[in-house]
């Protein structure tokens, strides 16, 4: 088959296993698992076939029109340059791993086969949005991912923790897609096309009237997606989901579409210089601020929910200095070592008989009890933390190494002071990383929290999948970045002596500092008693999530706010932490600058509606309903009573007329 016909394969294997599995979910359960698993399998194979094919040289183009559309028309498009090639490697992959996963994560979970089947949806919707070479076909993945991730993080819909949490994700997205939808067309009304390619060549001819507003309206959904300053406070309670759901969110799609998008159309924004330094200061104030919140947090999928806001940061600072080929290798170093981290908490989540909100502070010597989570997640965190040679360090000193050169002169002309934030910002957030990396170490497999009863082993899909990905987490930087600037325009990749120092230092620092830290809390600190923990020991993984959210019991009171003497965070921030816990409460500033406005505005419509409108149509209806009353009284139906009445008008016109003629 041609590489054309593969690429098409790719994203329509997932969908038709979504659809089958809806279709032959309840009437032929035991083709639900297979359904889910082999068709994202052969897609992921499928798709390392498609990169090969493609090697990194010239991009593999194909269109027909679907029909016409007037002046500006819309395509089914393939465009699969080298960015494509891998990220579609990338999607496959985790997607497999999750769906692999979850055959064991909710084995007994009665609603298994429509969560397979959106997951399955979810991963074509992603995969279409990475081979699209139209835009409108692009929107179509976009919008779809946006649907799923309502459906799946709401999948315990029993709770009202989940049920908030879907519809604020759905909520939150769809604000910046407003605007997203807008830059659309605008940029295909400048361009004459929603065509990539075509695009791409009228910007190089400097063809766009608008670059400025066409590059800020994009954002606005780009930052929705990704989850990036000021709309990424949705991102943290998509935890309510269940723990594949998050890796899957986190690792390869939703979230990772924004950036992908922005890099496949950097020229555009490259045409803006305020653009360019919008989404610097984007990037620097989501990295710093996600790596504080991340130091606060006791839900161990909260740290990490914030840990990938803060990735996503690196990779949107990437974008800002002109560098789209270091976003995308850290994009997908950060896809393996993220996914790794979510389906390894989902391990310790079961094995602590914690909840969804998995509170570190009820942890207690899990080392022992775990050994697969306890070594891959380890695993995965010296990748986050960018020590080296694990894939972090590779991917993020790229990054670094773009804004050095870029604030330097050494490369394209990008805004100054968009390099040196981007710059700044990274190297304190490389110490943040790493501070709450060692954190979440330290609390999650040497705590000293409640035992929790044993659990059982984990099915062996499961720990499998851990082990598959702390490969690429170990190994994928350092045999990949030399070999990726073939695939990414030839861009420059390797670790640069300057930001390698000062990263790997901030890192070590940042560590450092958390371990003495944590050492001197529970030095000095009494034990405090965490209660008695609530348990299933034969129950699965996503039964005690399940049970968890519904209970919503945490250690005690206030997780947040619960006096945790051995979390060295709270020594770290001091005065900062509560902020920091609580998101620097950006919930509650939206909630009161537009929350309580519209219910506001909506509670005097209504008023107005009730007591004004309304008072206005009864009144209109009452008089007519008194004046029939009132005839209705006179029509009794009494023969007798009509005669008297004729009597006495008689009377009274006789009388009348007397009075009449008497004047007269």
């Amino acid at each position: 088959m041609t590489t054309t016909t593969l690429a098409v394969l790719v994203p329509l294997l997932p969908f038709l296993g979504a659809a089958a599995g809806l279709l032959l979910g309840r009437t032929a359960p035991g083709f639900v698992r297979p359904l889910a698993v082999l068709p994202t399998l052969t897609a992921f194979a499928l798709a390392a076939v498609v990169a090969v094919r493609q090697g990194g040289d010239a991009a593999v183009d194909a269109a027909t029109q679907l029909t016409p559309t007037g002046s500006v028309p819309i395509e089914l498009a393939l465009h699969i340059d080298g960015f494509a090639a891998l990220v579609a490697v990338l999607v496959s992959l985790v997607a497999t791993c999750v769906q692999v996963y979850s055959t064991g994560y909710l084995r007994d979970d009665p609603r298994y086969p429509s969560y397979a089947a959106l997951v399955s949806l979810f991963t074509s919707a992603m995969l279409l949005v990475v081979y699209s070479g139209d835009l409108m076909v692009l929107l179509v993945g976009w919008e779809i991912m946006g649907i799923c991730s309502y459906f799946l993080v709401g999948h315990y819909w029993e709770t009202p923790e989940a049920r908030a949490a879907s519809l604020k994700a759905f909520l939150v997205t769809k604000l910046g897609d407003v605007p997203f939808l807008i830059g659309l067309f605008a940029l295909a009304t400048d361009a004459g096309s929603f065509r990539i390619t075509r695009i791409l060549a009228t910007v190089a001819e400097g063809g766009l009237d608008h670059p400025t507003l066409i590059a800020l309206l994009l954002l606005a959904g780009v930052a929705g997606k990704s989850a990036q300053f000021p709309l990424h406070t949705w991102l943290p309670d998509a935890m309510a989901g269940p723990t594949p759901v998050s890796a899957l969110i986190h690792a390869a799609t939703m979230v990772a579409a924004g950036v992908y998008f922005v890099a496949r159309l950097l020229p555009v924004f490259a045409a803006s210089s305020a653009a360019l330094l919008v989404l610097a200061v984007m990037a620097a104030i989501t990295m710093v601020g996600s790596g504080l919140a991340a130091l606060a947090q006791d839900d161990i999928k909260r740290v990490l929910a914030y840990s990938t806001i803060g990735q996503l940061g690196y990779m949107t600072g990437a974008l800002a200095v002109g560098d789209s080929g270091a976003a995308v290798f850290h994009l997908i170093s950060h896809g393996a070592f993220k996914a790794l981290l979510f389906l390894a908490a989902g391990v310790i989540i079961h094995a602590a008989g914690t909840n969804s909100l998995a509170a570190m502070s009820r942890m207690s010597h899990l080392r022992a009890r775990v050994p697969d989570a306890f070594w891959t997640m380890t695993v995965a965190l010296l990748a986050l933390a960018a020590i080296p040679p694990f894939s972090g360090f590779f991917s993020k000193e790229s990054v670094l190494g773009a804004a050095e050169h870029a604030a330097t002169g050494h490369a394209q002309p990008v805004p100054g002071a968009a390099s040196w934030t981007v710059l700044v910002a990274g190297v304190l957030t490389a110490l943040l990383t790493a501070a709450y990396a060692a954190r979440l170490w330290l609390l999650a497999f040497h705590g000293e929290g409640t035992e929790a009863p044993d659990h059982g082993r984990q099915p062996s899909t499961m720990t499998v999948v851990l082990w598959v990905l702390a490969v690429p987490s170990l190994a994928f930087g350092a045999l990949a970045y030399g070999r990726l600037p073939d695939w990414f325009d030839g861009d420059d990749l390797a670790p640069t002596l300057t930001t390698s120092v000062l990263g790997t230092g901030a890192a070590l620092i940042g560590a450092l500092v958390t371990y003495a830290a944590w050492r001197s809390a529970r030095a000095k600190a009494a034990r405090v008693p965490l209660g008695a923990v609530a348990a299933h020991p034969e129950a699965d993984a996503a039964t005690v999530e399940a049970e968890a959210i519904a209970s919503h019991t945490p250690a005690y009171g206030d997780v947040a706010s619960a006096p945790d003497p051995a979390d060295p965070g709270r020594l770290l921030l001091g005065p900062l932490h509560r902020h920091a816990a609580a998101g620097f409460h950006l919930d509650a500033v939206y909630s009161a600058l537009f929350v309580r406005p519209v219910q506001a505005g909506a509670s005097l419509v209504r008023f107005l509606d009730r007591e004004v409108v309304d008072t206005y149509v009864s009144g209109a209806g009452a008089l007519p309903r008194l004046l029939g009353a009132a005839v209705r009284k006179a029509q009794t139906g009494n023969v007798q009573t009509y005669v008297s009445a004729l009597l006495a008008g008689t009377v009274v016109l006789v009388v009348a007329a007397l009075v009449v003629a008497t004047g007269a």
